[in-house]
């Protein structure tokens, strides 16, 4: 079983830790903590954004659930 790139907690984290590394280059400082909550939001939205779709899909089938 396989998941879509997006659903990743390991490249979310990359994700933030990349644009904590480039803020830094423009004098930009956070704490841990602040990108631990910020990683966990991200992932909540995420999380959040995918029940939409998978509802959504639901609706929007062409075929009914057997």
């Amino acid at each position: 079983m396989t998941k879509n790139w997006y659903r990743s907690k390991t490249i979310w984290g990359a994700g933030i830790a990349f644009a904590g590394a480039v803020a830094s280059l423009f004098g930009v400082e956070a704490s841990t903590e602040a990108n631990e909550a910020l990683s966990q939001a991200l992932t909540n939205a995420v999380s959040a954004v995918g029940a939409l779709l998978a509802i959504f899909g639901r609706f929007a089938a062409h075929e009914p659930l057997k």
